[in-house]
């Protein structure tokens, strides 16, 4: 369970409107899907903004209602014009997708009703719907794009001075930060919320703000304060009639008085949360509270904990049937709802379109009459200018794909020094921790202890210094690789470079799929001589084929069998006054027919996004242009590749 779930920030956003009269209306709940009215008059933006508080208010009650409202509040919107109103639609829209998980439809819809705002210059609703967004990539898990997204709701709200929302957004930070792990972060932003709360008395938020102050000193040791704030949690609710969020909170404190090892006080509080779950029909909540107790019992009554089993199954699989079942009616309703508009706009167009057909013809053909001649120089000029760009535009892209290089090797960077850097940390906290101890048998008089500790720490700092030299080591030899260069060609150790650049490679797939494992066999020539190459150019080489290595064999783990393992070699060896580098793996291979169009310019056999075509181009002209060297291709279909480099010696 993720310490700060996505239903706690979504609850943030609404928590105004759970203070509203909320009734249901069962004339309309009977038919969710309703065509939109369209007797409503087209200039009642009242009445569009009473569809969409009516969407606000069932979006926890019935969300059929929810939905029925928010898409009439948008089918209005559009006949009349008003664009606040459609992006707000837009925007509740978004919302129920995110209620069921439906993250990839709340993306498009809530960029939707971003782009509507900010082409109306409709500020408080962009910053709205950037708010929305931070909540949809947390839930994803996507905590750079949704701390983003949040950061620029943040900025635009504080600009509007609007003093009740950067509430909202602090707290969406501090949730992100949390889950991130990143704890300071993570009590900076929550502080600021509570402020934002005492200096304007919004007490919507206090629960919340106080749960995730309960988190931080749960994750920092500090149980008993962490357990303090759960139960004033509790109190809150309580003393405000306010169920939400209930099961969340006791389970929590059952979570604390296990470890402190209070049995009967964590048996009572975690029943608490499952009989407040199951009330409330909340199925996540069930099914966390069955878990726990499950585990709980799992050793002293094994029949209560298969009880909790059953129930946490059943719950789970509830919440599934339920989920999958309302993201497709979902899914449905709006697709048909946007399919009527777009009707509807095409059809308007057609009309525009025919009104304007006889005069566009008539100026046309009057164009083509006058100054044909003029047209061939301005045709002619127009080329060359169009060559030109695309020259430069060639130009460019291929500097792109350098730097983009560039980027992976401070990816890869980044996780080299990550391990010297963890020894320089953990010995600096155990030394200070040593000074304490020191001062303490000074001041006692123990000369003998003071010595050893000092021996203690005198050997602590030595390993931080071996390990602060490694990490500079580490960024100085990488650095120096990476750099632009001058194309001079100087004595380069090829087994070397073969050997840091196949880390680099692998450590930046790992940074983007950390699930990812692969075998690395490594067969470098011990006598292998060195050569007069660009270093910075063979370095590029090496990690442009690992890269692709990497992605062969990621991509084919992707859909192989279970006894698939990935497996990427490298080997160097000299031969006839030529230094050979093979790189092999036995991913997904290529097929014959692209063979011979893989080393060219802008060719590309992966996704839209993922590769420019620029890489084994470059590859090719470095090693054959570059070096006088060449580059030879073995591969099948389903079992592999093989790249081959001959450098001359």
């Amino acid at each position: 369970m993720k310490p700060i779930s996505l239903l706690l920030l979504l609850v943030v956003m609404f928590i105004p409107g759970l203070s509203r009269n909320r009734q249901k209306d069962t004339a309309k709940s009977a038919l969710p899907f309703a065509r939109p009215d369209l007797s409503i008059s087209k200039q009642d933006t009242d009445g569009v903004k009473a569809l969409i508080n009516r969407c606000i208010n069932f979006e926890y009650i019935n969300r059929d209602s929810s939905l029925y409202y928010g898409q009439r509040a948008l089918y209005l919107a559009r006949n009349i014009g008003y664009s606040k109103g459609e992006a707000n639609a837009l925007i509740e829209i978004g919302i129920n997708q995110v209620l069921v998980n439906n993250f990839s439809e709340a993306v498009k819809v809530l960029l939707n009703a971003e782009q509507i705002a900010e082409r109306n210059n409709l500020v408080d609703e962009q910053a709205n719907a950037f708010d929305k967004l931070g909540v949809v990539y947390d839930g994803m898990n996507n905590y750079r794009k949704s701390l983003g997204y949040f950061k620029k709701s943040l900025i635009l709200f504080n600009s509007a001075g609007d003093k009740t929302m950067p509430i909202s957004v602090n707290f969406g930070i501090a949730g992100v930060f949390l889950e991130m792990n990143q704890l300071d972060s993570a009590l900076y932003y929550n502080q600021s919320a509570y402020n934002g709360l005492i200096k304007y008395k919004t007490e919507w938020w206090r629960g919340l703000i106080l749960y995730t102050f309960g988190m931080i000193q749960s994750k920092q040791g500090n149980l008993q304060l962490a357990l303090n704030y759960f139960k004033a949690c509790i109190i809150f609710n309580n003393k405000n009639n306010i169920r939400l969020l209930g099961p969340a909170y006791s389970i929590e404190i059952a979570r604390i008085y296990q470890k402190l090892n209070r049995p009967d006080s964590c048996i009572y509080y975690a029943t608490k949360s499952l009989n407040d779950a199951q009330a409330d029909k909340d199925y996540k909540g069930t099914t966390n509270a069955s878990n726990f107790l499950m585990q709980f019992y799992e050793k002293p009554d094994a029949q209560k904990a298969l009880i909790y089993s059953k129930l946490a199954i059943s719950a789970n699989d509830s919440l599934y049937n339920y989920e999958k079942t309302y993201a497709f009616k979902n899914i449905t309703a709006f697709d048909e709802q946007e399919r009527q508009y777009e009707i509807e706009t095409e059809t308007n167009k057609i009309k525009q379109y025919s009104l304007l057909a006889g005069l566009v013809i008539f100026l046309l053909i009057g164009f083509l009459l006058y100054g044909n001649n003029r047209q061939k120089r301005k045709a002619n000029n127009l080329l060359q200018s169009t060559l030109t760009h695309l020259k430069s535009t060639q130009n460019q892209l291929i500097q792109s794909e350098k730097m983009a290089s560039l980027g992976e090797l401070t990816a890869g960077i980044a996780h080299e020094i990550q391990n010297p850097l963890n020894f320089v940390n953990n010995f600096s906290e155990v030394s200070i921790e040593l000074l304490d101890e020191l001062k303490q048998e000074a001041e006692a008089g123990n000369k003998e202890d003071v010595i050893a500790i000092a021996g203690d720490l005198t050997q602590n700092l030595e390993k931080i210094h071996h390990h602060g030299k490694r990490a500079d080591g580490i960024v100085k030899g990488m650095l120096q690789h990476s750099q632009a260069g001058s194309n001079v060609k100087e004595p380069t150790d090829i087994n070397k470079l073969a050997d840091d650049y196949l880390k680099l490679a692998y450590n930046n797939l790992k940074a983007k799929d950390k699930d990812f494992e692969a075998e690395i066999i490594t067969r470098p020539d011990p006598a292998l001589p060195q050569i007069m190459a660009v270093p910075q150019d063979i370095s590029r080489v090496l990690l442009n084929l690992f890269n692709n290595a990497f992605y062969a064999v990621n991509q084919k783990l992707k859909a192989a069998a279970a006894d698939y393992r990935p497996e990427v070699s490298v080997s160097t060896a000299s031969e006839n006054r030529q230094v050979v580098i093979k790189v092999k793996d036995n991913g997904t291979g290529i097929p014959d027919s692209i063979k011979e169009k893989i080393m060219q310019p802008f060719f590309t056999t992966k996704p839209t996004g993922e590769g420019t075509g620029l890489g084994l181009s470059l590859t090719y002209d470095m090693v054959v242009k570059g070096h006088g060297g060449s580059i030879q291709v073995n591969s099948k279909v389903g079992e592999g590749s093989e790249f081959i480099i001959s450098l001359p010696i």
